[in-house]
C-alpha cells in the first residue's frame, strides 16, 4: 500500500471506500471533514474573487502542498488530492482555439477557467482538428508534471471534470444552439459529440499517464476515491430536459465514456435530481455527488429519499458540523453515503468524531 505524508491513516481509508464501492458497505457511513484553513484566508487576500490570469502552476502547486498539508492530522475518510482547476472547463475550448478566462474562487482556493462559443455557426465544426501541438495542450501537460512533481509522497492528484457530450457543444455554440440543434440540425450534434469523445479520451488518456494511481484507484475531488482508471462526468445539460432527452442524447456518450476507462462519477445540482433513477443505471457508476442549489431542499435534509431512489449507489452529500452530530447522536443517518461536513471546529474533535463514524452501522 502507498503512503502519503499528508494522509496517515491512507490504508484504513482506502480499505474502507473499497468495500463501499463493492457494496459491501451500505450499513456504513463515511465522512469527510472541513476545517479552517489559514492557507485559504491567505489566498482569499491575493485573489478576492474575479477574473485574473492563469497563475504560475508552481505556485498553484505549492498552495495545494500547503493547503493539504494542514489537513495531515485529520483521521477521517478524505483522501488529500489536489485539484486541476485551471483545466476545468476551460481547457477543452482552448484546445480549439477558444478565449479562455479565469476566474478566482476565494471560498475554495480555486482558479477556474471557462470559454465563450468557439464557433459562429454548426457549420464551421467540420473545420476543428484536435492538435497534440496546440499551446493549450502543452500548457496541460505542463501542469500536470508539476503538479505530480510537488505530490509526490505526499498528497494526490484528482481527476477533472470532463467537457463531453453536449457539455462539448455547449463550449462550441452556446446552451440554446445546442438545444435548438437536437431538434434541427441533428447531424451535427453528433458530430460534435464524436469529437468531443476523441478530445476527452485524449485528455483523460494523458492525466492517466501522467498521474500515477493511488492504491489501484483515482483520487476524485467529488467522491474521495475510487478504483481503478476512473472519470468526472457531467450530466448538466439534462438538468433542463426531461429523462428522456438523456436517454437520446446523454447516455450513449457517458456509457461509451464509462466503458473506455474503468467507470466514472458523476455529479447532480439540485435541478438535476429527477435524472437520479436513469443515471444509477449507468454501468460502470461508482458514485453520485449530490449538489445543493437555491429553491431546492438540501439533499442533507432529504438523504433518505435520495438514498432510497438511487439504490445501492454510493451518494455524496454536503452537510454542516452540528446538523451531521445532531443526526449522528440520534442514529439517523442513512448508510452508503460519504458526507461532507462544513465547520468542523478542529482537528481533535473530528477524530473524536471519527470513532463514532467509523462504529455506525445503520
Amino acid at each position: 500500500m502507498e503512503k502519503l505524508a499528508y494522509k496517515p491513516n491512507l490504508a484504513e481509508v482506502i480499505e474502507r471506500l473499497r468495500l463501499l464501492y463493492q457494496g459491501q458497505a451500505e450499513d456504513q457511513i463515511f465522512a469527510e471533514f472541513e476545517i479552517s484553513s489559514a492557507v485559504l484566508q491567505e489566498f482569499a487576500q491575493k485573489y478576492p474573487g474575479g477574473f485574473c490570469e492563469y497563475p504560475d502552476p508552481e505556485e498553484r502547486a505549492t498552495f495545494w502542498d500547503r493547503l493539504l498539508a494542514e489537513r495531515a492530522g485529520l483521521l477521517d475518510d478524505s483522501i488529500p488530492s489536489a485539484y486541476l482547476s485551471e483545466m476545468d472547463q476551460g481547457l477543452y475550448g482552448g484546445l480549439f482555439g477558444g478565449q479562455v478566462q479565469f476566474l478566482a474562487h476565494p471560498e475554495t482556493g480555486w482558479i477556474s477557467s471557462m470559454c465563450a462559443p468557439l464557433l459562429g455557426d454548426w457549420d464551421q465544426l467540420s473545420r476543428l482538428r484536435l492538435d497534440y501541438g496546440h499551446p493549450w495542450f502543452h500548457r496541460y501537460q505542463h501542469q500536470l508534471e508539476v503538479f505530480v512533481r510537488h505530490a509526490a509522497g505526499k498528497f494526490a492528484i484528482s481527476h477533472f471534470i470532463l467537457i463531453d457530450g453536449l457539455n462539448f457543444c455547449f463550449e462550441l455554440v452556446g446552451a440554446t444552439n445546442t438545444y435548438l440543434a437536437l431538434l434541427e440540425r441533428p447531424d451535427w450534434v453528433r458530430q460534435a459529440i464524436e469529437l468531443a469523445f476523441q478530445t476527452n479520451v485524449a485528455v483523460q488518456e494523458l492525466f492517466f499517464q501522467q498521474v500515477p494511481l493511488l492504491a489501484g484507484g483515482t483520487a476524485s475531488n467529488m467522491v474521495g476515491w475510487a478504483p481503478g482508471r476512473v472519470v468526472s462526468e457531467s450530466v448538466d445539460p439534462f438538468h433542463m430536459t426531461s429523462v428522456q432527452y438523456f436517454e437520446r442524447w446523454g447516455r450513449e456518450p457517458v456509457q461509451r465514456i464509462f466503458d473506455h476507462f474503468d467507470g466514472g462519477v458523476l455529479h447532480l445540482h439540485a435541478n438535476g435530481r429527477h435524472l437520479l433513477e436513469a443515471v444509477c443505471t449507468l454501468r460502470g457508476l461508482r458514485a453520485i455527488f449530490m449538489g445543493d442549489d437555491r429553491g431546492y431542499p438540501k439533499a442533507f435534509d432529504i438523504i433518505g429519499e435520495l438514498k432510497r431512489r438511487a439504490g445501492t449507489v454510493p451518494l455524496v452529500v454536503q452537510a454542516d458540523f452540528e446538523p451531521f452530530v445532531e443526526r449522528l447522536k440520534a442514529h439517523s443517518l442513512p448508510g452508503g453515503v460519504i458526507y461532507k461536513v462544513r465547520g468542523a471546529p478542529g482537528t481533535d474533535a473530528v477524530n473524536r468524531l471519527m470513532e463514532k463514524v467509523r462504529a455506525y452501522r445503520a
